[in-house]
């Protein structure tokens, strides 16, 4: 771990040596300071803030399947202790229940093993860059805050919160920066790729669970607050804009 803010931490959580170091070496090379775990118990120790001010790591990598406690666990228990580091799961098998959860459980995104080294560290930079943007430590600068409004659905970006009709909706952050997007470009149709690589930071080629997911989770809770505002154009993308 490094004391200097500019160098990115990450905690890699896996159970087999090789991975860890393969993981381990790629990002140093990539300009990151890494930690390594070997159980779901050394994780949650190691994701703590250290002594003396110490910070823990700014991004998890995290093995699903783990020899004590599985990394859904860990991740619950580290969102059930407020820690909200970014996290991406490594799954050994692309399904959508392990998608969903992973993603219900606060997770940022997801890989499947087996996974391209490279591929891997590119979602770790895009979602460093992500959460630094969101915190305001990127190399722009903080974006300007600003209140969007779609007929009745309003979000403040200074404040974090969201509300349709006056009531109070609450998100999580993927879905904040996704609905947020979509508000920006409201009556807009935006392709999946689009959306893919200004919310989560990363170009996806063919369909992605993630996004459908986060959709869905989207329409869930803005739907029976008034008509319905993200539109699907099959086989393009999605528009939100007024009934």
């Amino acid at each position: 771990m490094t004391d200097d803010p500019n160098i990115p931490t990450v905690l890699v959580v896996d159970d087999e040596p090789n991975i860890r170091e393969l993981v381990q070496v790629a990002l140093k090379f990539h300009g990151c300071s890494v930690m390594t775990a070997a159980s779901g118990a050394e994780a949650l120790r190691r994701a703590q803030d250290g002594p003396g001010g110490a910070r823990g790591p700014d991004l998890v990598v995290l093995d699903v399947r783990l020899p004590d406690i599985d990394g859904f666990e860990v991740c619950r228990r580290l969102r059930a202790d407020g820690n909200e580091v970014p996290v991406i799961f490594l799954t050994a098998r692309d399904t959508s229940s392990d998608t969903v959860t992973g993603l219900a459980l606060g997770g940022d995104d997801y890989v499947t093993k087996p996974f391209s080294v490279e591929a891997l560290v590119a979602r770790v930079r895009a979602v460093l860059r992500r959460a630094r943007r969101q915190s305001g430590t990127a190399e722009d600068g903080p974006s300007p805050a600003a209140v969007l409004r779609v007929g009745d659905l309003e979000l403040d970006e200074d404040h974090w919160t969201v509300r349709r009709g006056g009531t109070p909706v609450e998100l999580s952050p993927t879905e904040f920066r996704l609905l947020a997007y979509m508000m920006r470009n409201a009556g807009r149709m935006l392709t999946r790729g689009q959306l893919l690589e200004n919310v989560w930071g990363w170009e996806y080629a063919g369909q992605s669970q993630v996004l459908e997911t986060y959709v869905s989770y989207l329409r869930r809770k803005l739907d029976p607050l008034g008509p319905p505002l993200i539109h699907t154009q099959r086989g393009v993308g999605y528009s939100l804009r007024q009934p």
